[in-house]
């Protein structure tokens, strides 16, 4: 049973217990960020790296945390943060390419051995990745994670109607994606 996270930022403001404190934090909530990272940037090398740098950002500002939103929703910023920055830099390093970021992604899952989904899966994948970065987010976040849209909207600090719409359009985007066999 994890502890809760009251709990470990008493103990990441002790020093001596400070270690302690992160790993329980790590154990926590690693595999949920991780699943979080990896359906943004798709391949797992990168999703461990931002994990990685997750980590450190959080070990880095565990004792200064304020506690105005809760840890969960502190990591999610973090990670999210991470992979969007992510995105952003591959996107650049590809400006003078005329391959698309998305494409390439999208050709990872076909050839990722990790991945495995049936053809329907692949198709949903790949449909999510040609959605915006904001509305893939939002998708993955209230469809695999099932959160709340007021957790979403302290993670990425809008409103919950401007995210009830980013679903609202990311849903039928896929669905019509799917529909028209585009993929």
């Amino acid at each position: 049973m994890h502890p809760q996270d009251q709990e470990i930022l008493v103990m990441a403001q002790i020093p001596r217990q400070r270690e302690e404190a992160f790993s329980l934090l790590v154990k926590k909530y690693q595999q949920r960020l991780y699943w979080h990272l990896r359906k943004m940037v798709i391949v797992h090398e990168d999703a461990d790296d931002l994990l990685q740098n997750t980590l450190i950002k959080a070990w880095n500002n565990l004792a200064t945390f304020r506690g105005e939103a809760s840890l969960f929703t502190w990591l999610y910023r973090i990670a999210t943060n991470e992979a969007l920055n992510h995105l952003n830099k591959k996107r650049a390093e590809l400006t003078n390419s005329f391959e698309d970021l998305e494409i390439l992604m999208a050709n990872r899952i076909d050839n990722d051995p990790l991945f495995t989904g049936d053809e329907i899966q692949k198709r949903l994948q790949k449909s999510i990745l040609a959605l915006p970065d904001k509305q893939r987010l939002v998708f993955n976040m209230k469809y695999y994670d099932n959160m709340k849209y007021e957790e979403m909207a302290e993670i990425l600090n809008t409103s919950v109607g401007a995210l009830k719409a980013s679903y609202f359009h990311a849903v039928r985007k896929i669905e019509a994606m799917i529909d028209n066999e585009l993929f």
